[in-house]
């Protein structure tokens, strides 16, 4: 076993908007003497959000990369935004690091960005540790939110503390494994825990849940397991080991409990990363993904993008090998050759330039031109390919335009830059009226890029009213048959084809299959006729919106020795789409979105009353401390201006999260509408 790896972590720091994800990894960066003072969202000097908009604002926008140490570990941070909009920045983070601490809020338990998060994580399976947060607020409970997390994640929980005092005499915790207490005095971070015995009135309470955590984690080892059912004790070491075990194979998930805020809970929860998160060769790679191992052949996936003063930067994920300034690699997802012209450890903005980079690394490299998000970059002598990152679909759009000629010649490189930047935002020309559309995952994000495009680019841009991101599909399969041909003075245009459009299950996308046997279309053109439907689906025939889900295969076609060409298909595989598009029942997908409402009891009913008025179908409520939690599905299109409305049902005390969930089939009211824009 190689000791480097043994001793790295690499780990993100996960959790809902406003949970206190980057109060604790500030927290964690202090604790560790990497950073001399403690900063803080409210003040707008946090270290990990650097950027002036992410100040401004008060929340994380873009995921932050940190190095720190604890009791000779080294740890590899990644602090992700909470904000639904900016979850490509948690998908893309996940896919790469070997485990996660969740943060929880102590008062709001589960909530919807913690579920997105949590089931990114499962996929990607990253093993975790829950940080229960702000113990110290009015309404919170530790055991609660354990309750809440085991109902709503499906997960298997063992609290590894218990919480000293609640709410505002919130302490200190008692230490399950080794059965004692850790008391914080005073908020002062700088004033060590002390370890002391545990209070009179919760001993019972402690060995009760220690028992439990005892009985649920021998299961992990045979002979623990043997010894604990002689009736033998079970030593703390041995303890630790299972525990460390049931985490790698994700069998369950221990629960932390802290204020981060009252820099209480943060040592343990640094030491809990230690003890029982994976290294890099614990964890159990996917079929075809290398092991971790640094005198193999070179392999790493870039997983983000960001162009500074520094130039375009690559962060990548070393999973294999070691790569040193001026290597040449192989981008295995272009077929390109690159060179490395710089290699740095990154500490939020700043950057540490290295040497070379080894298997475990989270780094940056400068130099690689054609590099993109999921790509896999690899030795030239032995490619392989990385599962890549899968990126949503966006649900909102909005037009821009350039206010000035001056604009108009930067606005393009920009849009450019911030595309490659965030593979979640969609850029296209609008056919009818030559509009740049812009499309994200929400009206945040849009507005965060159009900032961007002020402050780091300086173009100025006039923006329109945000639309909802339509989309069309079919409904029944059909057959069509085409022949495109065209006669002039010289050569002409010729082709024949026959395509079968079928629909595909929702969110499955496009897939194109030939049929072509004997040569009745060239091999040569038939990726032009791929090309062709693909071009016919980014308009659909009732509202012009892209056209999603259905699959087309060529079944037969024919041409001509002198007038076929790659154009003559591509055009005569267009109008086979089109036509095919109005013939098999074509019908206009809406966004439809997760809803969470977060209102006091007595305006429950006005709450739900509005949510039906909005086409949502209420899903479920249940309580949430003195309040009401509203679960609800509603079209996108309703909910623009909700917030206003809410305030005004509720006097300004409920509160709102909502997320895309699925597309549905709009009703013909809403259809109507589309054609007549």
């Amino acid at each position: 076993m190689n000791n480097r790896l043994r001793q790295l972590r690499n780990i993100g720091v996960i959790a809902h908007v406003d949970a206190g994800k980057t109060t604790t990894s500030e927290r964690i960066l202090f604790y560790t003497g990497e950073s001399h003072r403690m900063g803080e969202v409210h003040l707008g000097n946090t270290q990990l959000d650097f950027d002036p908009q992410e100040r401004k604002r008060g929340i994380t926008i873009n995921s932050a990369a940190t190095t720190v140490h604890w009791n000779g570990v080294q740890i590899n941070l990644i602090d992700t935004p909470g904000h639904i909009d900016f979850n490509i920045e948690v998908n893309r983070s996940l896919r790469v690091l070997d485990g996660a601490v969740v943060v929880f809020d102590g008062v709001a338990g589960v909530e919807p960005q913690t579920e997105t998060n949590w089931r990114l994580a499962d996929q990607y399976r990253v093993p975790r540790i829950a940080f229960i947060n702000k113990l110290d607020r009015v309404g919170a409970e530790f055991l609660r939110v354990v309750s809440m997390m085991e109902e709503r994640l499906g997960a298997k929980v063992l609290p590894l503390q218990l919480p000293i005092g609640t709410e505002g005499e919130f302490r200190g915790v008692v230490d399950l494994v080794g059965l004692r207490a850790l008391v914080w005095a005073r908020d002062d971070a700088r004033e060590p825990y002390a370890v002391t015995e545990i209070p009179a009135p919760m001993l019972a309470l402690a060995q009760e849940h220690r028992a439990r955590l005892v009985e649920a984690v021998v299961e992990q080892d045979e002979t623990a397991l043997n010894a604990y059912l002689n009736g033998e004790p079970v030593d703390e070491a041995t303890l630790r080991a299972c525990i460390r075990r049931g985490v790698l194979s994700s069998a369950f998930v221990p629960a932390l409990a802290g204020s981060a805020f009252k820099n209480r809970g943060v040592e343990p929860l640094l030491d809990a990363v230690v003890d029982y998160l994976p290294s890099p060769e614990d964890v159990q790679r996917a079929e075809g993904e290398p092991a971790s191992d640094p005198s193999g052949p070179f392999a790493a996936l870039a997983f983000k993008l960001v162009a500074d003063d520094h130039g375009a930067k690559v962060f990548v994920r070393v999973y294999r090998g070691k790569l040193k300034r001026g290597d040449s690699v192989l981008n295995a997802s272009t077929g390109r050759h690159e060179r490395v012209s710089r290699l740095y450890e990154v500490h939020a903005d700043d950057h540490v330039e290295r040497e070379e980079l080894v298997a475990g690394d989270i780094a940056a490299i400068v130099g690689l031109k054609d590099t993109l998000t999921g790509h896999t970059l690899c030795d030239p002598a032995h490619p392989l390919h990385l599962e890549e990152i899968r990126v949503p679909e966006p649900v909102i759009d909005v037009a821009i335009e350039p206010k000035t000629r001056d604009d108009l010649t930067g606005l393009s490189k920009a849009l450019h830059a911030l595309l490659r930047e965030d593979p979640s935002l969609h850029m296209r020309q609008d056919a009818e009226s030559g509009q740049t559309i812009l499309s994200g995952m929400g009206e945040l994000q849009l507005e965060v890029s159009i900032e961007k495009l002020r402050a780091r680019f300086g173009v100025e841009v006039a923006v329109g009213r945000p639309q909802v991101a339509y989309r069309e599909t079919i409904t029944r399969a059909v057959e069509v048959h085409h022949v495109h041909k065209k006669q002039t003075g010289g050569p002409g245009q010729f082709a024949d084809v026959t395509l079968r459009f079928a629909p595909r299950a929702r969110g499955e996308g496009f897939r194109f299959t030939s049929e072509i046997v004997g040569g009745a279309v060239p091999r040569e053109f038939i990726p032009a006729v791929e090309q062709g439907i693909k071009r016919a689906a980014q308009t659909g025939v009732i509202a012009g919106a892209p056209v999603v889900d259905f699959e087309a295969t060529l079944v037969d076609g024919g041409f001509h020795e002198r007038d076929s060409s790659t154009l003559a298909f591509e055009l005569a595989a267009f109008a086979a789409a089109r036509e095919a598009f109005s013939k098999a029942e074509p019908v206009v997908l809406e966004p439809v979105m997760a809803v969470e409402v977060v209102t006091p009891v007595e305006h429950l009913g006005d709450v739900i009353g509005d949510l039906h008025r909005r086409r949502g179908q209420v899903r479920g409520q249940h309580p949430r401390g003195t309040a009401s939690v509203v679960d609800a599905q509603v079209p996108l299109k309703e909910m623009f201006g909700y917030i206003g409305h809410l305030r005004a049902l509720s006097s300004g005390r409920a509160q709102y999260t909502m997320q895309f969930d699925h597309y549905a089939v709009a009703p013909a009211s809403v259809v109507a509408g589309l054609a007549q824009r």
